[in-house]
């Protein structure tokens, strides 16, 4: 009767009722359709899709998502069979240190970044503790049981010399040009022609160092600049100007000023450094096949 008074077209009214009900009905299974079972557990689509919200990640990483969320569920299921608990005062202890560390100590600050990334405080709570549980159970079946010979560290320290060799410093000065400002190009070389480069970036340069000349002073390009950049400076010769380098609209004019070149480090001022890329690639593999045995003793269904 209700519907009848608000529209006389009662039949057209019941049958678009019935198909948004439809559509609606529709998109949920889309959304939350079974992507992937473990054990007795699902993992529903919309979860690996709020987790990629959550982590920003792209559509193509959907498998690599959901891969690791089955991961998950294979170690908790392997902690609760191992009656592997966390007590509560540690749990707390830890939050207190993030809320102190990243929220200066105010816990309402944690609730409200909480609240940007759609989760509630004791989902975040039971997400903290399952962390700590899977760490746990990660040290005690591979980090402590991972050994480091000596042979396996010269093995390391000779196959990849180029991790144990200390990075070229350079000197370099940048004029840099707002997209707005890609037209001086002409401009900016006529000027080269007559005054040094500190100058002329001095006068055109958007860059922070512009008041400086555009000079960057002995540094790491890497830590610096972006690949293509680092790139061009690894192949300019002392005492030249590049080309003109356009990335995202902006403009890039290089000089490389003065260059050290980079040294390989002996055996053993490289030491720890070799330790550490063994210890890391060996508990890489142990966890690898962890996994593997994980997943060969559980029901795993991808759909």
């Amino acid at each position: 009767m209700v519907l009848k008074n608000i529209c006389p077209f009662k039949g057209l009214c019941l049958s678009l009722a019935a198909t948004l009900c439809t559509v609606a009905q529709a998109l949920a299974v889309e959304v939350d359709a079974v992507a992937a079972r473990v054990g007795t557990e699902a993992i529903l689509k919309s979860d690996i899709v709020l987790e990629m919200q959550r982590m920003n990640a792209p559509q193509s990483a959907f498998e690599a998502v959901r891969a690791e969320m089955i991961d998950r569920k294979l170690i908790l299921r392997a902690a609760l069979e191992s009656k592997m608990t966390i007590q509560e005062w540690v749990i707390e202890n830890r939050i207190r240190e993030i809320i102190k560390s990243m929220f200066e100590g105010d816990r309402n600050k944690l609730v409200e970044f909480l609240s940007l990334k759609k989760m509630s405080y004791p989902e975040w709570r039971e997400r903290m503790k399952n962390d700590m549980v899977i760490q746990a159970m990660k040290w005690n079946v591979v980090d402590k049981n991972v050994s480091v010979g000596p042979q396996a560290m010269r093995n390391e320290y000779e196959s990849h010399p180029e991790r144990y060799a200390e990075p070229s410093i350079v000197t370099v000065s940048v004029i840099l040009l707002k997209p707005e400002d890609a037209s001086k190009r002409d401009e900016v070389a006529s000027a080269l022609k007559k005054e040094p480069f500190s100058a002329v970036a001095k006068r055109f340069s958007s860059g922070s160092r512009a008041s400086e000349g555009g000079l960057w002073k002995d540094i790491n390009p890497a830590d610096v600049f972006k690949p293509a950049i680092c790139e061009e400076i690894s192949k300019m010769p002392r005492h030249t100007i590049s080309n003109w380098i356009e990335l995202d609209g902006w403009s890039f004019l290089l000089k490389k000023e003065s260059e050290t070149p980079g040294k390989r480090l002996s055996f053993i001022d490289a030491y720890s450094k070799v330790e550490e890329n063994v210890r890391k690639e060996a508990a890489a593999k142990s966890y690898s096949a962890w996994i593997e045995r994980l997943r060969a003793d559980t029901y795993i269904k991808i759909y």
